[in-house]
């Protein structure tokens, strides 16, 4: 995979999403693919499998709003491509899939944005609960 992928004359950059970015679709009222598409132009949204199984982790231990969302964010995430990684920590596994894609991560998460901008791994992140921002 890479980053930029030709489909009907369009470029389409590769989005992982990690388990911050899928919780906030159920915690603010921001279109995220509407959003993306205005950043972006054309994408493709891939969630690596250890973001799954941390929503899976938290769907079944959090308080009751918290695991909710998760749950419904795991029910979510089924409609992109779900790849594999050789890590089981969500964090290593989506920097491990952007470093393979050449994509850019959707996340919420300050420590993992952090680790992303030393790895000059491009970012895109909830700005004032209403948009999305690309940090490259």
């Amino acid at each position: 995979m890479a980053f930029d992928r030709v489909r009907r004359d369009k470029i389409r950059k590769t989005v992982i999403l990690d388990t911050s970015a899928l919780l906030s679709f159920f915690e603010f009222s921001v279109d995220w693919e509407k959003e993306l598409f205005r950043l972006l132009d054309g994408y493709q949204i891939i969630v690596p499998a250890a973001v799954i199984n941390e929503l899976e982790v938290l769907s079944k231990q959090t308080a009751s709003l918290r695991k909710q969302k998760a749950a419904a964010s795991l029910k979510y995430a089924q409609r992109y491509e779900t790849v594999q990684t050789n890590t089981g920590n969500a964090d290593d596994a989506v920097i491990e899939a952007a470093k393979k894609t050449n994509g850019v991560v959707a996340t919420n998460d300050t420590e993992l944005r952090k680790r992303l901008k030393q790895e000059s791994i491009p970012v895109i992140f909830l700005r004032g609960k209403k948009k999305l921002a690309l940090e490259e």
